[in-house]
């Protein structure tokens, strides 16, 4: 369920959204090529058998190989802001117009897709326990939905009381998300039935990263929260302070580290037993992606248009990369590459330097 395997098949990598690699980050990137897609966009990329998946701001759902060529193209008919997700022979993606679309993920036809009442702005996700699975998502109608991966037929739904921005979180038999109300939920996958929640106050832009019983997330005001999903309580917080901008990104966890971008420029990592501060990077853009980590390294771009890549003890940039455009978007990493859209809809393939 969690293994990469040269595969990304979800936003971040993993369904617990924890933002590590099980691959060192390559130490020397060159750009091996860079390709237009067509449109702008928010998506971010997966990959799943050597075909890159992403969504435009057009409409378009586009697979490309692994040297850049568009494979095939699939018009969803309205925006397409988030992340898509692949899950067996089928890519799966929302649209602003709120409907979750399902095409075989290697010719682009349509086998199943699912209205809600109004837009989806995050990825989906997937839960699988014994013989039962379902896709989960969240929509601006208020509810987490869950659909049958075959059918995408309504397993259940849970009723929120505002607006779900971000993509659900699943580990350890459990889905755990946050939304515009300012509530983490926990819920069981199986039935949908919510088993607590945690009222945080604060509108929540972002998802939760899962780590080793713990969720990690920050807040529009610029808090980032560590909550202990079995105490159903919260461990500790690092408080905005006056300069903070919003979180809007997912912390990667792991590694006793936690990294998070802010509006106000800044990378933080912090210590993930305790928040304490370990360092911070200072970009000339504000950061809404989120970072991938490795054992050593962390991977990110920024709205200022460079890609990132620093080491993890220290802070310290080993490499940067002027991609042109700004970065909202999350990477795609591999044993021996990595990938990032930018918003001005161009796709950039890195791998090591001979």
């Amino acid at each position: 369920m969690q293994a990469q395997n040269n595969e990304w098949p979800v936003f971040r990598g993993k369904n617990n959204l924890s933002g590590i690699t099980d691959f060192e980050i390559i130490s020397f990137p060159v750009l091996l090529w860079n390709s237009a897609t067509g449109g702008r966009t928010k998506s971010s990329p997966v990959l799943s058998e050597g075909l890159l998946y992403f969504g435009n701001e057009n409409g378009m759902l586009s697979a490309v190989d692994l040297t850049g060529k568009t494979k095939w193209k699939f018009d969803a008919g309205s925006a397409i802001e988030a992340p898509p997700m692949v899950l067996g022979d089928k890519v799966i993606t929302g649209t602003s117009e709120g409907v979750l679309h399902s095409v075989y993920k290697k010719t682009g036809k349509p086998a199943w897709s699912y209205p809600t009442d109004n837009q989806i702005v995050g990825s989906a996700n997937y839960w699988s326990a014994g013989t039962k699975s379902g896709i989960v998502f969240g929509s601006y109608d208020f509810y987490l939905h869950c659909l049958n991966p075959v059918t995408g037929k309504l397993l259940w739904k849970l009723e929120t009381e505002n607006y779900l921005n971000g993509t659900p979180a699943v580990d350890e038999n459990k889905i755990v998300f946050g939304g515009c109300d300012g509530i983490i939920r926990i819920a069981d996958p199986s039935t949908g039935k919510e088993t607590s929640q945690v009222p945080i106050g604060v509108y929540i832009a972002s998802s939760p990263s899962l780590s080793s019983g713990k969720a990690y997330f920050g807040d529009y005001d610029g808090n980032l929260y560590c909550l202990d999903l079995n105490e159903k309580k919260v461990a500790w917080t690092v408080p905005a302070t006056e300069t903070s901008g919003s979180i809007i990104a997912i912390p990667s966890a792991g590694f006793n580290s936690v990294v998070i971008g802010n509006d106000d420029k800044y990378l933080y990592c912090y210590n993930m037993s305790t928040g304490e501060l370990k360092w911070k990077f200072r970009t000339n853009g504000q950061i809404t992606g989120s970072s991938v980590i490795s054992t050593s390294k962390v991977l990110f771009g920024s709205m200022d248009g460079y890609i990132y890549l620093l080491n993890l003890t220290d802070g310290k940039k080993i490499w940067s990369f002027n991609a042109g455009g700004p970065i909202g978007s999350s990477p795609v990493v591999t044993k021996d590459r990595f990938y990032f859209l930018t918003e001005d809809g161009r796709i950039l393939a890195f791998g090591q330097k001979k």
